[in-house]
């Protein structure tokens, strides 16, 4: 695109079409890896308009951390918010999981690679990959009260270690099915923590006996 071209376009076209190339670049080949000169060419704007949309490449990985922390929680909320059963809609965290882990363009999570790569150097980008996993656990610990969990929180810590070593496996290609495994790992765990689980059943079922 023309330089011409690329000073017509108004400050929220400018804005949207760099957020998106670095979203794009960010994710496949790493913050550190990309520089503005990258994004400016993707996005197709000027260099002085990519300054004024985002006077930094550190305001621009903050934008890019919370447009893909709203992106992500929607798609998940969508997807749960299909199911009707409670305890299933434990187990469509993981459904989803496996649709996105399937996706062309799947590189792991961008809170745990941008941790990663600048986490200890960077206060703001360790701060919002923590603010999008505390935002999941609460999650998980809704649909684990939901589900009738006896102890929710406990869940939620269990079920977000399988979510994390599922996305982390996935990423490495260290295990086969890996969304499917932790999805039946957190129906096991789900089983012993609500009272319609089959270890509580049996129990009472002794007790009635006994």
């Amino acid at each position: 695109m023309d330089a011409t071209r690329r000073g017509r376009i108004d400050g929220d076209e400018a804005r949207r079409r760099v957020l998106d190339a670095a979203e794009r670049l960010f994710y496949t080949r790493g913050i550190q890896a990309v520089g503005m000169d990258q994004i400016r060419d993707a996005a197709g704007v000027s260099l002085k308009r990519l300054y004024q949309c985002y006077p930094s490449k550190d305001a621009l990985v903050e934008a890019y951390l919370e447009h893909r922390d709203r992106r992500w929680n929607d798609a998940l909320a969508d997807h749960v918010g299909r199911v009707a059963e409670p305890r299933e809609r434990v187990a469509a965290v993981f459904a989803f999981l496996a649709e996105w882990f399937g996706t062309a363009d799947f590189r792991g999570c961008s809170f745990i690679n941008a941790f990663g790569e600048l986490g200890p150097v960077s206060p703001p980008v360790a701060a919002a990959a923590r603010a999008h996993k505390r935002v999941l656990r609460e999650r998980l610990g809704t649909l684990a009260a939901e589900a009738g969990a006896a102890d929710p929180d406990t869940l939620a810590d269990q079920l977000l270690l399988l979510v994390e070593g599922a996305i982390v496996a996935a990423a490495m290609g260290t295990a086969t099915g890996p969304a499917e495994r932790a999805g039946s790992a957190a129906r096991a765990l789900l089983d012993a923590a609500t009272a319609s689980g089959p270890g509580h059943t049996l129990t009472s079922h002794r007790r009635r006996r006994g």
